[in-house]
């Protein structure tokens, strides 16, 4: 018997899911770092396998055992082909054919997706209309905030770009809720991100030593100190650390508040570029941001009901 799911968050699920978005928020940056001198693919092998280093080594200072069951490794191998192997890869061919406006606003469909996948596979975490009207009013500001213009780029890029990002939204919906499994598991989260990364790597290791040829890391030289340190940066904090607040979150909250967080990447990128990049912040990306706030306070509920009372 599994404990239940608190599908309303509590202050430090909501500190967890800012500083997930954070996280991921700051991958752009240090991908757009790396992508100079490295093809995507082994930039992405180069992160998960990493990652996976990362947390093995942790997981071997805290003297926790690992799993035994052959049926939890199988788990890590299908969780890291639905949340790292087929997103990571679909992204990063989209990526490739139109602008990184027009991805952000397609990989912010992720809580569209996961309001359906998750209503018709968990029914603990059923859609509600206040849901619903939350997650199109957050995707709305998204949009908002990154711009209508971004959008232009569709006449430019490819369709099949495009179906690829939502692929990517979509294959994020699936692994919430195939993630939920581990809650039953007993695992502790750390164990969990270590499985999940490990599984992704042996998926795309090969994948990329294939696309990318073995002399890829060469080139034309060996890559600068400074795409060594984002690759590090990505793998340690962008998914080390990212993927153990995402299963405690998952846990604790459910698969759709997991998803919710790519409707908060996009605001913690602009807050990134503010203070990193000297960025200005226009009226438009406080609006977009307000209908963000706005949505998620529908999809919390929490401060509807109080309204509703009085």
């Amino acid at each position: 018997m599994t404990s239940s799911i608190n599908t309303s968050m509590g202050m430090r699920e909501w500190l967890m899911l800012v500083t997930l978005s954070i996280l991921w928020g700051g991958s752009f940056f240090f991908v757009g770092v790396a992508v100079a001198e490295l093809p995507p693919l082994t930039i992405v092998a180069l992160r998960v396998g990493l990652a996976a280093i990362t947390l093995w080594i942790i997981v071997l200072f805290m003297g926790l055992s690992l799993p035994k069951s052959p049926n939890v490794w199988v788990a890590f191998l299908i969780m890291g082909l639905l949340n790292n192997a087929i997103p990571f890869s679909l992204i990063v061919w989209g990526q490739t054919q139109i602008a990184s406006g027009l991805a952000s606003v397609l990989n912010a469909t992720t809580p569209l997706f996961g309001v359906i996948v998750v209503g018709l596979l968990l029914a603990d975490e059923r859609a509600t209309g206040m849901k619903l009207v939350g997650v199109a009013v957050g995707f709305l500001g998204v949009v908002m905030m990154i711009g209508i213009p971004s959008l232009d780029s569709a006449k430019q890029g490819s369709i099949l770009a495009q179906i690829a990002i939502l692929g990517a939204a979509l294959s994020y919906a699936f692994a919430s809720v195939f993630g939920r499994r581990f809650k039953a598991t007993g695992l502790k989260p750390i164990i969990i991100a270590a499985g999940q990364v490990t599984g992704s790597a042996a998926l795309l290791a090969p994948v990329a030593f294939y696309v990318d040829g073995p002399l890829a890391l060469l080139g034309s030289g060996s890559p600068s100190i400074m795409v060594w340190a984002s690759i590090l940066t990505l793998a340690v904090f962008s998914t080390a650390l990212a993927y153990i607040l995402y299963f405690k979150i998952l846990a604790s909250s459910g698969a759709t508040n997991i998803l919710l967080v790519t409707l908060l990447v996009p605001v913690s990128a602009i807050f990134l570029g503010l203070l990193f990049l000297n960025e200005t912040l226009q009226w438009i990306n406080l609006a977009g941001m307000a209908l963000i706030a706005a949505g998620l306070s529908a999809i919390d509920g929490r401060l509807w009901k109080r309204k509703r009372q009085h």
